[in-house]
């Protein structure tokens, strides 16, 4: 477990990723618990899911009594290390349901959550850096071209438009973006933004509302309508777990959620010259459709922002710092100059790490059981940025048993399953990992894939 906030002072937090170092000084904080508590509503981390939860509940019931308890500092986690992207999607999405118009809908709400942020930021004078440049999913192989033409027609099968999804071909993907490529998806349903900004913002927000936020006050256990911290216990109508990455830090949580880093580089700021030989003029996010995931972004001041799935560490281990000469960076620098074969070696200012949480059936969930007074949101599998206004929006509803149509949608309900304990899991995540770089590194090399290692790729990662 991180340690708690009275040992990571602010220089300490600036030190954790590009988008620490970039927040405005002076940075606010708020205390720690020292005193026992009685709530209307607790909720269990302060990164996007929890204060995202918290701030829908306080804007819809002003006299709630709510508190955020964070065991480190507002965004320590996920939310404040990810790669920029605010993208309308989810991994599994088809697997929720067999109802067609069900996951229609879902991706619909999906797709409206990225503008809903946006104008959450508007409304209350956030500024992360947004731009709402849109997603490249770029094909760089004929395999990855009809693996994507295929989701574009699945997408207007489900009744979406040319204005939603549309494909490009190589011509006007490279007007974009100058990767040699196939082809590309392309949504405008995706912002680029600061996610620190964003998730310090909203705190500042969430404050604002009347909403306590606790920083370095670890929850060790949750019982029923209890929270057991370190100095005090809080009780509370209802308990949000928000937790994600870090959720095996409390005790009877365990094995719900496995933390997976992932590793993300920052460049310097590129002159003019660099980015005409880069392309993105209107900041689109950009990457293709491995199961390695890679992702980039253009800041808003001219960096590039690069990141790739790292590892698992054995029994749900967390590196939030790593060394800048450690291997995963230096595969994350490989795979950006794959992509840019035209270009010298960028220079790079910052090398940080993240977890995400991913689920037993890698597909993200809300839940909520009014009798226990409990609920929880996450294992969004690394698209969380969106995902998590959506799920925060849906907890409140829940919570104050408003009947709107987001509280039906086909991601709700579903509890997650715990993940086999060690050394199972190790074994079972790394060897899928491995198998699916192999998948990947056929697909990207235009060779045949077997159908049994697609299809056990494909068993063992859903769960």
């Amino acid at each position: 477990m991180a340690p708690s906030a009275k040992t990571i002072s602010e220089k300490s937090l600036r030190g954790q990723s590009f988008w620490h170092s970039t927040l405005p000084t002076p940075l606010q904080g708020w205390p720690q618990v020292e005193s026992d508590l009685d709530l209307d509503v607790a909720i269990v981390g302060a990164g996007f899911t929890g204060l995202w939860t918290a701030y829908y509940l306080a804007t819809y019931e002003p006299s709630l009594r709510i508190g955020v308890f964070e065991a480190n500092r507002v965004g320590f986690g996920a939310s404040g290390r990810n790669g920029g992207w605010c993208v309308g999607t989810l991994t599994g999405i088809s697997t929720y349901s067999n109802d067609p118009k069900a996951e229609a809908q879902l991706q619909r709400a999906l797709f409206e959550t990225v503008g809903t942020i946006g104008q959450v930021c508007q409304i209350e004078r956030i500024d992360c850096d947004w731009h709402a440049g849109g997603w490249l999913s770029l094909a760089l192989s004929r395999t990855q071209e009809t693996i994507q033409r295929q989701l574009v027609e699945s997408w207007h099968g489900m009744g979406f438009t040319q204005q939603d999804v549309r494909w490009l071909d190589p011509e006007a993907s490279r007007e974009r973006v100058q990767i040699p490529n196939y082809g590309a998806l392309y949504t405008p349903h995706c912002a680029a933004l600061h996610p620190a900004k964003l998730v310090h913002g909203l705190a500042r927000a969430v404050s604002s509302k009347g909403v306590k936020i606790y920083e370095g006050s670890p929850v060790r256990e949750i019982q029923g309508r209890k929270l057991k911290l370190d100095t005090a216990q809080v009780r509370a109508h209802w308990v949000i777990r928000a937790t994600e990455a870090y959720t095996d830090s409390i005790r009877s949580q365990r094995r719900r959620l496995m933390p997976m880093h992932s590793a993300v580089i920052a460049t310097e700021p590129l002159s003019t010259d660099q980015w005409d030989e880069i392309g993105l003029k209107d900041r689109e996010t950009f990457g293709d459709c491995r199961r390695m995931v890679i992702y980039g972004q253009r800041t808003r001041d001219d960096r590039m922002v690069f990141g790739c799935r790292g590892n698992y560490r054995f029994g749900s281990g967390i590196d939030d710092r790593l060394p800048p000469s450690d291997d995963c960076f230096k595969s994350v620098e490989s795979r950006l100059a794959e992509l840019f074969p035209h270009l010298p070696p960028l220079p790079i200012s910052h090398r940080w790490v993240g977890a995400l949480g991913i689920p037993r059936t890698y597909t993200p969930s809300v839940g909520f059981d009014a009798q226990r007074g409990f609920g929880f949101a996450g294992g969004y599998v690394g698209e969380g940025v969106a995902a998590s206004n959506l799920a925060g929006r849906i907890l409140a509803d829940l919570c104050l048993e408003r009947d709107t149509p987001i509280v039906h949608l086909p991601m709700v309900g579903h509890d997650f399953s715990r993940w086999e304990p060690e050394p199972l899991r190790w074994i079972g995540v790394n060897g899928i990992r491995r198998l699916g770089e192999h998948l990947d590194q056929n697909e990207l090399t235009d060779r045949p894939n077997s159908k049994f290692s697609e299809a056990l790729f494909s068993h063992f990662s859903k769960g």
